[in-house]
């Protein structure tokens, strides 16, 4: 919250109040998951605290079981308040809060986290005492007068604070883009007219099968560093594994140092692109892919992962470099070669895909953000 939010909140005048003047709590009428029926117009509220506490939504049931829209339904497991703005139904152990006073919409959050701060006395209570604890808890709210709420002064406190978070969203996907198209090398996700072509002509690519070592020479395979020998360092050495791409360690020893822009195939075949200088240990396979550009490099290094990691190799048969120039991978083809133009412009499509929708998600979560604060 930033410093003028800050300074409102202490120059407001607050007065004292007890809930339940405020407020009435109540038991709700509950009945058993099983009797819900498929629907969309109502709530079934449990004392759970995920998803606001609904455990789904539902048809019609029972309208004597119906609690009002315009409440608040308590949890008695986690004592969670929270504001109902359809009429809902509710599992056991739940009770409704029903406001005494007229509450503006816009006010509705202030209370909400009010409520919410009583969290800490409900639970130390039991269940039994809740509803005489509820009724005997004092707050502080906001006032023009004694004992005259200010709602507008809740009421603008929250468009504020509402106004500040979408404004923390929109930086956060500018920083969240900016990043993306950093680390990507590019200055925008908009596909370009090559890119485009190659996504529309995927499926009559023609293709072809080429043997590693044929084109980029004898793999290499790493040597084993044991763990109690590794000193700690910048180097990243990898070995066989899924966890943090295969980077076990961080080395200063003196080993092989391999190029970026290379791949590494590990003992069970799995198969990975490497833009860094690294060292391997004895259970990983160096595919020198280093005067390949980087984008079809990273083409490559998917074709060899579908070619080698099939579930052939594992702790009983293990994946060396001597697999990888025998392996055989299928590529783009143009003249009898490597169509390596076509994977580059189809990994920049890819990667352009990815980064927009990132880029659409940040905007559907400042949308969602927005929908909210108008509520």
């Amino acid at each position: 919250m930033n410093a003028s939010l800050n300074e409102k909140l202490r120059a407001v005048k607050w007065g004292e109040y007890k809930l339940g003047t405020l407020f009435d709590i109540e038991n709700t009428l509950s009945f058993n998951a099983e009797k819900l029926v498929d629907g969309t117009k109502y709530d079934y509220v449990t004392r759970t605290s995920i998803n606001q506490g609904i455990l789904q939504t539902t048809g019609f049931v029972n309208e004597s079981n119906i609690n009002a829209s315009g409440t608040w339904s308590l949890g008695l497991l986690s004592m969670d308040f929270f504001y109902r703005r359809k009429p809902w139904y509710a599992g056991q152990f739940v009770r409704k809060i029903i406001p005494n006073i007229s509450i503006p919409e816009k006010a509705v959050p202030f209370f909400s986290t009010i409520l919410n701060k009583q969290k800490p006395i409900l639970l130390s209570v039991l269940v039994r005492s809740v509803d005489e604890t509820f009724k005997n808890i004092s707050i502080k709210l906001p006032e023009i007068a004694d004992g005259e709420i200010d709602f507008d002064f809740m009421e603008s406190f929250i468009a504020e604070l509402e106004a500040e978070r979408v404004a923390e969203l929109e930086a956060e996907r500018v920083a969240e883009l900016s990043a993306y198209l950093t680390v990507s090398g590019l200055d925008n996700y908009e596909l370009s007219n090559d890119e485009e072509d190659a996504l529309k002509n995927f499926q009559s690519l023609k293709w072809d099968t080429y043997n590693l070592e044929k084109l980029f020479g004898k793999a290499t395979r790493g040597k084993r560093l044991k763990g109690d020998d590794r000193i700690a360092g910048t180097l990243p050495f990898v070995t066989a594994g899924e966890a943090s791409e295969g980077i076990s360690a961080y080395i200063s020893n003196e080993v092989e140092v391999f190029e970026k822009n290379t791949t590494t195939i590990d003992m069970f075949g799995s198969a990975k692109y490497r833009n860094y200088k690294y060292g391997a240990d004895d259970h990983v396979a160096v595919v020198h892919t280093e005067a390949v550009p980087m984008k079809a490099a990273i083409f490559v290094t998917s074709a060899c992962h579908k070619a080698a990691h099939t579930g052939k190799f594992d702790y009983g048969h293990n994946f060396y470099a001597k697999d990888a120039d025998a392996l055989d991978i299928q590529l783009p083809t143009k003249d009898g070669k490597p169509d390596y133009d076509t994977m580059t412009a189809l990994i920049s499509a890819v990667q352009k895909l990815v980064i927009k929708d990132v880029v659409l998600y940040a905007d559907r979560k400042i949308e969602k953000a927005k929908t909210i604060t108008k509520h």
